[in-house]
């Protein structure tokens, strides 16, 4: 197999050398090179074509918005923001997500093991992500824990029934646009919406605010016993796992900790299952672009339980690995492009 070659590009040799050492544990990934600003990148660039680029966005002579903007205006190459968590930097990595970058990653905190044991497959996971988009399965390497380590599986008797609608959708890599395009087709009194992106913490709050700023609908980060009213859409938290709990006919949310389910939390199974347990038939899920299989059988638990279920096709997914698995298993009532899913949720809502 061909290794994938990375650029590194950061002003911190510190951070560039540990991004390195990460990276190289990986037998799949090769540091084709790294660089101190986006001048010697460019350089690095045209003496041989990375598969990957991992990009700082602070930088001297030329930040990293304007010189991806570049790239993918000449030369698209898969571009992999790696950023601080800053309240500035996340809001400036998910402008970039905008102008075309694959994904977002924390960036090194350093001096310290942990960061290297908790992220270690998480970043090469991603690398391996944006290097092969929708052009082979991405693999997952070593164990990984089931929805059982945060919720057991719902039980077979129902819940009573409340006519009341809410709709849970799953996201991953390619997800932060996805929502966008989703969220936006949704009227203003939309069914309530629970949303798990996988994305860094912190960033999330930022990202909500950003949607919200362009749908009808509501957007907020979720905070542990929010209702899930109609017209609003609560997003996960980053590092918190969601779930979807049930008080008499009204819906709320819980922010709860935990190990992470599929190398993810939150996890797509945790609000999946959660939503089989106390929804089932009310409630609609979708599963949308991602690597990996985080969702794919909490998709099926929905279904199992009465739930509508929708996985979004190939065509449209920057990566096409949640929702292949979930097709795989046989969790998806119907699969359908990007631009058809909001219709179809909210007539499965009626």
């Amino acid at each position: 197999m061909t290794p994938i070659r990375v650029l590194i590009v950061d002003d911190s040799a510190l951070v560039r050398q540990t991004l390195s050492d990460v990276l190289r544990s990986d037998p799949e990934i090769e540091i084709m090179a790294t660089a101190g600003d986006p001048f010697i990148a460019a350089e690095r660039i045209r003496e041989r074509v990375p598969d990957v680029i991992l990009l700082d966005v602070e930088m001297p002579r030329m930040d990293g918005i304007t010189f991806l903007q570049t790239i993918m205006s000449q030369h698209p190459i898969p571009v992999v923001i790696c950023s601080s968590l800053s309240e500035r930097g996340s809001e400036t990595a998910l402008r970039a997500l905008e102008y075309g970058a694959v994904d977002i990653v924390t960036k090194p905190k350093l001096a310290t093991h942990q960061f290297l044991r908790e992220s270690r497959q998480m970043l090469c996971d991603v690398v391996r992500a944006a290097s092969t988009a929708r052009m082979r399965v991405i693999q997952q390497v070593g164990p990984a824990l089931t929805a059982d380590a945060v919720l057991s599986p719902a039980s077979c008797s129902a819940m009573a029934r409340t006519t009341e609608k809410v709709v849970l959708i799953g996201a991953s890599t390619g997800g932060t646009e996805a929502l966008r395009v989703l969220l936006q087709a949704m009227p203003a009194d939309a069914p309530g919406t629970v949303i798990v992106q996988h994305m860094p913490e912190k960033f999330t709050t930022a990202f909500a605010a950003r949607l919200d700023g362009l749908c009808a609908v509501n957007v907020r980060e979720a905070e542990n016993g929010d209702t899930v009213l109609r017209g609003h859409a609560l997003i996960a938290a980053g590092n918190r796992h969601l779930l979807l709990k049930r008080s008499g006919a009204r819906y709320l949310v819980e922010v709860r900790d935990g190990p992470p389910v599929r190398r993810h939390r939150p996890s797509v199974d945790v609000l999946f299952r959660s939503g089989a347990r106390y929804a089932g038939r009310n409630a609609v899920g979708v599963l949308m672009t991602g690597m990996g299989d985080d969702g794919a059988r909490g998709l099926l638990e929905l279904k199992q339980a009465g739930a509508y279920t929708i996985a979004q096709d190939e065509a449209t997914c920057v990566v096409f690995g949640m929702p292949r698995e979930a097709i795989r298993l046989g969790a998806a009532a119907r699969v359908l492009p990007l631009p058809a899913i909001a219709a179809a949720m909210l007539e499965a809502c009626e």
